[in-house]
């Protein structure tokens, strides 16, 4: 996927971001492929890094029509978000912005889709981040 990293700073812990993310992902009907905890895989190596968590996630209906428009595209889906600790202990989600894709925008519906990624990835990122609300 091309394009720098969409950056978003979180009031909250990694936890509590993952945690918010999923059900937020669960309550929309989006699979969540896998959750890959890069600091557990670290420490089981004897290592230590700060709290990072990649959640891989997607709807094969739609990122299929994609696929079909340029088989290439399939290198960059699912969908992915990082959430990590940063220095100081402040947290933040990352996301590179779908619409970077190497996919032919002439091939319908690719633009809408590409959009509606987008706009899916900055409305989950913005959500998990806010404030207030719980973490069950």
């Amino acid at each position: 996927m091309a394009g720098r990293l969409v950056v978003v700073e979180a009031e909250r812990d990694v936890a509590s971001v993952v945690a918010r993310l999923e059900r937020a992902l669960e309550e929309a009907g989006i699979a969540v492929f896998a959750r890959i905890d890069h600091a557990a895989a670290a420490r089981a190596a004897g290592l230590e890094l700060p709290d990072e968590v990649v959640l891989v996630f997607g709807d094969p209906a739609v990122g299929t029509r994609l696929m079909q428009a340029d088989p290439r595209v399939g290198h960059d889906l699912p969908l992915r978000l990082l959430v990590w600790e940063q220095p100081g202990g402040r947290t933040a989600l990352g996301y590179r912005d779908p619409r970077g894709l190497d996919v032919d925008p002439a091939a319908e519906p690719v633009p809408t889709i590409l959009d509606r990624m987008h706009g899916l990835l900055e409305r989950l990122a913005h959500d998990a981040a806010a404030p207030g609300g719980t973490d069950r």
